[in-house]
C-alpha cells in the first residue's frame, strides 16, 4: 500500500481534522523510530510501512468509538478489501488495541513502538497547547518531563504505556521524546502547531 492510498483511505473514514493529525503524528514518529530501531536493515520500504501503520492505526476511530472492541478489526477489514496481504502490516494494526481485545500482543520493535508512541504525540500535544504561542517549537524534552508527574496534566495519557519505551525498545524516556518531538516539529504545519 503507497502513502497515497493509505491517506485517502483515512480521509474516507475519518472526518475530524484533530484524529487526523494525531495519525500524521503517529506516522511521523514511526518513521523516525524506524530510522533508530532498525539502523541494520533500513529501507525506504520498510521506513513507509512503518509510517503507513502510524497512519492508519486510529482510521476506523470515529465509527468505533463506542465499541472499542471493535478498534483496529474494522481498519483490518478495509485493508483487505484494498487487497492489502502483508502480515506485518495487518498485525501490527491489530496489536495498538490490545488493551482492549486482549489478543495480538506487541511483539517487535515495530508494534512496541506503535504502542509507546500513540499516547506520547498526544502529551506533546498538550504540552504545545500550554505555551504562550501554541507552537511545537516550543517544546522541549524538558518542557514534557517537567508536566510528566503533573497527573492531572493531560490525565488521559497513560504515561506508563509510554514509560515501556525503556524496557520493550531499549530507548531512554528522554530520548524517546527527543525522537517524537522532532518529528512532529518537522510536519508542524500539518499539525497545525
Amino acid at each position: 500500500m503507497t502513502r497515497d492510498k493509505a491517506l485517502k483511505l483515512l480521509h474516507e473514514h475519518m472526518e475530524n481534522q484533530n484524529l487526523r493529525r494525531h495519525c500524521y503524528a503517529v506516522e511521523a514518529v514511526m518513521r523516525a523510530l524506524y530510522k533508530r530501531l532498525e539502523d541494520h536493515k533500513q529501507t525506504q520500504e520498510e521506513e513507509d510501512k512503518w509510517g503507513i501503520i502510524g497512519l492508519l492505526h486510529d482510521g476506523d476511530y470515529e465509527e468505533t468509538k463506542a465499541t472499542p472492541e471493535l478498534h483496529t478489526l474494522r481498519m483490518v477489514e478495509w485493508l483487505k478489501k484494498e487487497e492489502v496481504r502483508d502480515q506485518e502490516i495487518l498485525e501490527a494494526i491489530l496489536s495498538h488495541n490490545y488493551a482492549h481485545t486482549g489478543q495480538n500482543p506487541p511483539k517487535n520493535n515495530l508494534e512496541w513502538s506503535l504502542y509507546c508512541c500513540d499516547e506520547l504525540t498526544g502529551m506533546i500535544v498538550a504540552v504545545a497547547l500550554v505555551k504562550p504561542n501554541k507552537t511545537l517549537a516550543e517544546v522541549t524534552a524538558d518542557s514534557v518531563l517537567h508536566k510528566w508527574d503533573q497527573r492531572s496534566f493531560a490525565a488521559g495519557v497513560k504515561r506508563e504505556q509510554i514509560e515501556e519505551c525503556e524496557s520493550r525498545l531499549g530507548i531512554p524516556l528522554r530520548e524517546f521524546i527527543e525522537i517524537a518531538l522532532s518529528a512532529m516539529q518537522g510536519i508542524h504545519e500539518e499539525l497545525g502547531l
